[in-house]
């Protein structure tokens, strides 16, 4: 190669991977650039860049052409891990999406897709580049659909950087898990400005689409990080529990011994079932030591949901809570078990249930707003998942909660109760108040009475077992070895379905 051609090279290549520019912009904004980011999330020396020349091709920008337009795409290693890259550039356009900008994202999916690779996207951007027209909406076409055939097959993470409007919001959607920033990431589909001039509502980026607007209300938001760098390590803690693609069994990694006891169980949960507490002292206490990483820790929380250990094992944890709404399914926490419940499935990963629940929330709000639609996913997520699928029931199963995260003609493999639990249509007050509505009619004094019998009579699971639908009941100090034994019996399950091209899930 001539030394002129050779030295045009390297000054061009000088240049796109250090714009200062670029940095001091990004710098008063207190946020990372693109190259630093993907610097902090890859393994040293790992990144390698591609279409790292790509301009726009809009004659009406020719002014604003720049190598990379907007975006640096490519592969690297996470832990030694092959993983596809994209990370928007905001310095250029506003990290807006043309049609190039967008193509080069679609690229790494495809190969993430043939290589079965985890893609990571770390999005920072304002939106389609107006600019550029139907020429850059197409283009973002093609990276939602990639999305949902990548879907299932290859893990899809989306780290919200910056602001995101408009189409930059939507492939993030399709993705497995979104993390957030406090204070400098913002997701909305119209920004306040838009907003304003139409409806005449006023609101701020963050009260319109913030870290906590999407953590706790709208459920969007998987993760929130207080800054990049806790971010990045959060992609790769998560990361460390995933398989690289469907075809792959999760990371195994013991470091706790599988004949620990849990005596510590029968303080933390009170035997009165009206007593509360917390159900994430009993995660920490049955399942592999710090190995719990808790999904959508602030979304409806009434139900906690996260990857844990079992003996080295990854699974996939759903738990009621009894100290917030004492546990009920309502239909935030229902979008949170089946979408989970559904991921899991897609990855090879067992499920275990801790259940302690009086049923679905009743009420005027939840029943006009959808609850029996919602609370359905439940049951679908569940009937159509094929991997490993065990429940213990705590304390309480009640009605259709019972039928969603304990029937065996659910498909659940394994159902394990302790002594004090209570399986029955519904609790012993209620049951009473339906079925002796006559009697106490003529004497109320006589519930007490009616209560206490039906208690001792229906309300332990040992009816249940003896019809077959309890497969052991156990001591709460045996808990952790019990389901390691189970889960090493079901680890190696296989199970065939109706060939169809998919299902229709109640959305």
């Amino acid at each position: 190669m001539g030394g002129n051609k050779l030295k045009e090279f390297l000054d061009e290549q000088r240049e796109i991977q250090n714009d200062k520019s670029a940095t001091e912009l990004q710098r008063k904004k207190g946020k990372l650039t693109a190259r630093e980011r993907l610097k902090y999330l890859l393994d040293a020396d790992s990144f390698v860049e591609l279409d790292a020349f790509a301009e726009l091709q809009t004659k009406e920008l020719e002014a604003k052409k720049k190598a990379g337009d907007g975006i640096i795409t490519g592969y690297g290693t996470i832990n030694k891990r092959a993983v596809y890259v994209y990370a928007q550039d905001f310095s250029f356009m506003g990290g807006s999406m043309g049609e190039m900008h967008n193509k080069k994202i679609a690229n790494v999916m495809e190969l993430a897709l043939k290589t079965g690779c985890p893609c990571i996207g770390l999005l920072d951007s304002g939106g389609a580049r107006i600019q550029e027209g139907v020429s850059a909406l197409d283009a973002g076409g093609r990276i939602f659909q990639l999305n949902t055939l990548s879907s299932g097959i290859v893990p899809q993470i989306s780290a919200i950087l910056g602001p995101c409007a408009g189409i930059a919001v939507y492939s993030p959607a399709l993705t497995d898990f979104i993390f957030m920033v406090k204070k400098t990431s913002y997701m909305f589909i119209t920004g306040p400005d838009v907003i304003k001039t139409v409806t005449g509502e006023v609101i701020d980026f963050e009260g319109l689409g913030g870290a906590s607007a999407h953590s706790e209300k709208s459920g969007i938001a998987n993760f929130v990080a207080d800054n990049e760098k806790e971010c990045f390590d959060m992609i790769k803690a998560l990361l460390s529990y995933l398989p690289q693609n469907n075809l792959e069994n999760p990371p195994y990694h013991a470091d706790d011994s599988p004949t620990r006891d849990t005596k510590k169980l029968e303080t933390i949960v009170p035997e009165d079932p009206k007593k509360t507490y917390d159900i994430k002292e009993v995660i920490s206490e049955v399942f592999d030591k710090r190995s719990f990483f808790e999904v959508q820790t602030e979304y409806a929380t009434n139900i906690v949901i996260g990857f844990a250990r079992l003996n080295g094992n990854v699974v996939g944890i759903v738990a009621n809570q009894p100290k917030v709404l004492a546990g009920c399914l309502d239909i935030n926490s229902s979008d949170k078990i089946a979408r989970f419940v559904r991921f899991c499935d897609c990855f090879n990963i067992p499920l275990i249930n801790l259940v302690d629940v009086t049923g679905y929330l009743p009420g005027t709000e939840q029943e006009h707003n959808g609850i029996i639609r919602h609370g359905a996913k439940i049951l679908y997520a569940y009937s159509e998942a094929v991997v490993p699928k065990i429940s213990l029931v705590l304390r309480k199963a009640y009605g259709g909660a019972y039928i969603a995260l304990v029937s065996k003609e659910m498909g659940f493999d394994k159902v394990i109760a302790w002594p004090s639990a209570e399986i029955a249509v519904m609790g012993a007050e209620q049951a009473v108040s339906i079925i002796n509505k006559d009697e106490l009619s003529k004497n109320p004094k006589t519930k007490a009475e009616l209560v206490e019998q039906y208690t001792k009579k229906y309300l332990n699971p040992y009816v249940a077992a003896k019809l077959g639908k309890i497969d052991m009941i156990i001591e709460p100090k045996e808990t952790r070895i019990a389901l390691i034994k189970c889960l090493e019996m079901l680890i190696s399950k296989r199970e065939k379905r109706h060939a169809k091209k998919h299902g229709n899930m109640p959305l």
